[in-house]
């Protein structure tokens, strides 16, 4: 492998990395426990609880660089994995990029809901010269301003922490 695909494929690895570490801070300083599972949980990046622990969440995280029009989640998110699941897409910036970092909270049932929609409207409309799109793996939700092919704005779940919080809230 040449050195700049080393360093392109570290850089992706360390954003993701501090993508993670920087959501469950988030998530400490609201006084709850996080716990990021390094790869050890299938489907969750990081276990979520309230103080008391009688109440758990599990989040899965993907990253991207905020001005960037999507963020890829996979073939995975078309599932619901139910009420206790969130994807938490974090906008890292670059060391030296004057963005800010944006978090967008999104409840399991509305991303399966919206990511399968809007990949079956993609493998209906034609390609950019008129072709047939094919299906794979891949899949993108579209980072405000940008819409997809349903128009799903994403921009309500913007740093939407309560809604894992009052998941989390004790009874």
């Amino acid at each position: 492998m040449e050195k700049n695909n080393i360093v392109s494929k570290n850089n992706k690895t360390y954003r993701k990395d501090a993508s993670q570490f920087f959501i469950a801070g988030e998530l400490c300083r609201r006084s709850l426990i996080a716990v990021i599972t390094l790869g050890n949980c299938p489907n969750t990046d990081i276990l979520c609880s309230n103080v008391e622990a009688t109440k758990f969440v599990h989040i899965q995280v993907k990253t991207f660089i905020p001005g960037s029009k999507t963020c890829s989640v996979g073939i995975k998110a078309e599932i619901n994995y139910g009420s206790n699941f969130f994807w938490i897409l974090g906008g890292i910036p670059k060391p030296k990029q004057n963005s800010n970092f944006e978090y967008y909270i999104i409840p399991s049932s509305e991303m399966a809901q919206n990511v399968s929609t809007a990949n079956k409207a993609w493998l209906k409309a034609p390609g950019k010269k008129g072709q047939k799109h094919n299906d794979s793996n891949v899949r993108t939700v579209h980072i405000p301003p940008y819409k997809n092919f349903i128009s799903w704005d994403i921009a309500e779940y913007k740093n939407r922490w309560d809604l894992i919080e009052k998941t989390l809230k004790a009874q």
